[in-house]
């Protein structure tokens, strides 16, 4: 099967023109160009405008795009650049299908004159640390504790937000009794934290993978350290720091203990 200009451009939903110009920079070049001078396009070209446009969604140049598809010249790596494209694609639908489903919950308690439940009315516009998540974690660890978390009622929402807030109070009140990082108090508080984490399915902790528990907790205690909304969490800004360097230390003492 072949498409001419005009029959791959309206099947693409693009002009015939822009079909045109990106022939004339040698980003897409037709199957075979006939005797009258009319450019065909079969299952080859197609699948490379599929990626074209792909890529032209995401904002980047026609020029970086060329760049991109010539270092996919290879069946083996045009395999794994489509794999990448398809697994956005699935993150954007599901992104998109929690969001229409938080939209149908609305909609549905409306017209039937109940109140909707404010954390289902949410879905899939709350969620603040996700790129971060999938890009320290992967995107299964963002997952397992984005449905777990909105699996909750919310109740037990703020119920899990009460124990969180309570135990970064304690953070503040041994720092203020004047305990050392290394003492008794902090690094039995730092063994609960530990634990708190491990309730997190997504997280390494949870998985039980030291070494990666390990890299996150450093992370997480140098974002106690400097980000200034942590310090508004734990209190003060001094029981923020005292809880990244206990924790620094428990992790410290876990790496040095016998397997």
């Amino acid at each position: 099967m072949e498409w001419t200009v005009n029959e791959a451009a309206e099947r693409a939903g693009i002009s015939g023109r822009t079909l045109r110009h990106y022939h004339q920079i040698g980003l897409l070049t037709p199957d075979r160009v006939g005797s009258n001078g009319y450019r065909y396009y079969g299952p080859d070209a197609v699948a490379r405008l599929q990626r074209i446009l792909l890529l032209r969604e995401t904002g980047m140049p026609l020029a970086e795009i060329a760049a991109a598809l010539e270092r996919a010249a290879t069946p083996d790596a045009e395999i794994e650049a489509l794999t990448g494209h398809l697994d956005q694609l699935a993150q954007e639908r599901e992104t998109l299908d929690r969001r229409i489903s938080a939209v149908k919950h609305t909609l549905s308690m409306r017209r039937q004159g109940r109140e909707p439940r404010m954390d289902v009315m949410l879905e899939g516009f709350n969620d603040r640390y996700e790129a971060e998540v999938v890009e320290r974690w992967g995107r299964d660890a963002f997952e397992a504790s984005n449905q777990w978390w909105h699996r909750k009622s919310v109740q037990q929402q703020r119920d899990w937000k009460a124990r969180a807030d309570a135990l970064l109070a304690r953070w503040r009140e041994i720092q203020e009794e004047g305990h050392e990082v290394e003492s008794t108090a902090a690094q039995a508080h730092a063994s609960v934290h530990l634990e708190w984490f491990k309730e997190i399915p997504g997280t390494p902790t949870h998985a039980g993978d030291t070494e990666k528990s390990v890299d996150m907790i450093r992370g997480l205690a140098d974002q106690y350290e400097s980000n200034t909304d942590f310090h508004v969490a734990f209190g003060t800004t001094e029981a923020a720091r005292f809880a990244a360097n206990a924790l620094r230390l428990h992790v410290r003492q876990v790496e040095a203990s016998p397997c």
